[in-house]
């Protein structure tokens, strides 16, 4: 069984967020999906951005904030999920009082050089 956690994960701190991806491309030698963990203290929001081939769907698991997609936004909290298309602005803000957090799965998976540049994960 491969089992990791966000204690060994490799971390990028951004907007005041930090992510900590849980699986990357070839680890447990997966090929189609990455994994990805993100706590954001109230006051935070993650920087607009976007990803040409990846499809991406965000899981809050705590807390609650707002979610931007292309020309739109939403209230979210625990318990919902946002997908997000190829190619389509996107971030998301706590807006509450208390901590949010919530998965990323995104496919395919980024490759290296976008994980290195794009997000600066750096290991633990």
């Amino acid at each position: 069984m491969n089992t990791t956690s966000t204690d060994e994960s490799p971390v990028n701190e951004r907007g005041g967020q930090s992510a900590y991806l849980l699986l990357a491309k070839g680890q447990f030698d997966s090929r189609h999906l990455a994994i990805t963990w993100v706590d954001c203290p109230p006051g935070t929001q993650q920087p607009l951005h976007r990803h040409p081939d990846q499809e991406q769907v965000y899981v809050i698991v705590r807390g609650r904030g707002t979610m931007l997609v292309g020309p739109e936004s939403a209230e979210v909290a625990q318990g919902m999920l946002v997908f997000v298309p190829p190619d389509t602005d996107h971030a998301i803000r706590n807006d509450g009082t208390e901590l949010l957090s919530y998965v990323s799965a995104t496919s395919p998976p980024f490759d290296p050089p976008e994980l290195g540049s794009a997000f600066m994960f750096q290991p633990r």
